[in-house]
């Protein structure tokens, strides 16, 4: 499986040994503000630990899926990013842990899973979705070069998808390091 080295960041595949830092992601209220069916709602241990399964077997199964992100400067396990499907469509997904936002920590792994998507992957357009309100996740999406695209409604949640296309994509002059694992 597939790992990547930003300036920053280390992407690579969770385990079972993410279990506790990943709750402090998706145990955070401030963090699940806009994620998820009822935003704010908090996952619990049980919840979070069938989550880390089907990401990890999500990998297994498709050749491509979430990473968990290192912070390079301390080591820690600080958010995910990477793509999942969502109506058969390959999504961008990130989130990161509160004491880590605000630093562009989810541009960079966001810019980098969406590299990843269209020169490894070789996919053709890929979607994110967040909720109305979440103007930092709206900022990310620009930030790396994707365009509104429309309203939708998933999973009786309302809010706005954005798009890439990879005859659109820029690639920059970021670092940039793909290895296999």
């Amino acid at each position: 499986m597939a790992e990547i080295e930003t300036a920053r960041l280390h992407l690579r595949m969770f385990t079972p040994n993410d279990l506790d830092d990943l709750m402090l992601i998706f145990g955070d209220p401030d963090v699940m503000k806009y994620l998820g069916i009822e935003a704010g709602t908090t996952l619990t241990r049980e919840e979070v630990e069938v989550t880390l399964e089907r990401m990890i077997e999500f990998w297994a199964n498709n050749g491509f899926g979430r990473w968990a992100i290192i912070n390079k400067e301390d080591g820690r396990m600080i958010g995910l990013c990477g793509l999942r499907l969502l109506e058969g469509a390959p999504e961008l997904v990130y989130a990161i842990a509160k004491a880590y936002w605000g630093r562009g920590l989810a541009t960079e792994a966001a810019k980098a899973s969406l590299r990843y998507a269209f020169e490894e992957l070789q996919l053709e357009r890929i979607v994110a979705i967040t909720r109305h309100g979440n103007t930092a996740s709206i900022r990310v999406m620009k930030k790396i070069g994707m365009s509104y695209e429309n309203e939708v409604n998933h999973y009786g949640v309302d809010g706005v998808c954005y798009v890439a296309n990879r005859d659109e994509f820029q690639i920059d002059d970021s670092p940039y390091i793909v290895s296999r694992a």
